[in-house]
């Protein structure tokens, strides 16, 4: 599957996010190589047996059509971040483990180029998902949860303004270990009393 989902595209003040396609695996390849020991000290585990979808094209062709399929069935919707300058492949974010009913609730997810890093543009970058979360998909709640030693993510979604909730022991497998997370959150009615605070800062 080779979708770009219809020409979606959200847009910030210096980066735009769209699905990741088949054509830009060289350069998120070269990103994720780049930067794998940065990137992945923070990332689960691959299961056992798995291609690496940075070293194989076919992997990455099979991780692209699945958040085809995972948007489609509004179970998680995953874009890739350019820079808006040049176009250059900056990072990722995300809208994982969505669910419906009365929790109608999202985990926000995200990654960047460790030489991109630093400069403010995934804040952009969830903010322009907030936004999306919110107003088009219509979640009431979108969480982060981030290692507490991981400061680089926490200084993120601290610099949006997402309230800290606490920490949850052993909450999700890091490298092979279950690590603690922090929580911090934001609802659809904190949205809304500060969507045009938020959107004039970085969109």
């Amino acid at each position: 599957m080779d979708s770009n989902f219809d020409g979606l595209e959200l847009v910030a003040r210096r980066v735009v996010l769209r699905p990741l396609t088949i054509a830009d695996f060289d350069a998120w390849s070269e990103v994720r190589l780049r930067c794998s020991e940065w990137l992945e000290k923070w990332e689960p585990l691959p299961e056992a047996g798995s291609a690496d979808p940075a070293r194989d094209k076919d992997a990455y062709r099979i991780r692209c059509g699945s958040w085809d399929r995972q948007r489609h069935f509004d179970a998680a919707h995953g874009f890739g971040m350019f820079l808006r300058a040049d176009g250059r492949f900056a990072g990722e974010v995300s809208l994982g483990s969505v669910q419906r009913g009365p929790f109608s609730s999202a985990y926000a997810g995200y990654w960047i180029d460790e030489a991109l890093a630093g400069n403010g543009y995934v804040a952009e970058g969830v903010v322009a998902l907030l936004r999306y979360g919110f107003e088009s998909l219509n979640l009431h709640r979108i969480e982060a949860a981030i290692v507490p030693r991981n400061l680089s993510s926490r200084r993120v979604v601290e610099k949006i303004g997402l309230r800290e909730e606490g920490t949850s022991l052993g909450f999700l497998q890091i490298r092979g270990v279950f690590e603690d997370h922090v929580r911090y959150a934001i609802t659809s009615e904190e949205w809304d009393a500060r969507a045009d605070e938020l959107s004039k800062l970085w969109l």
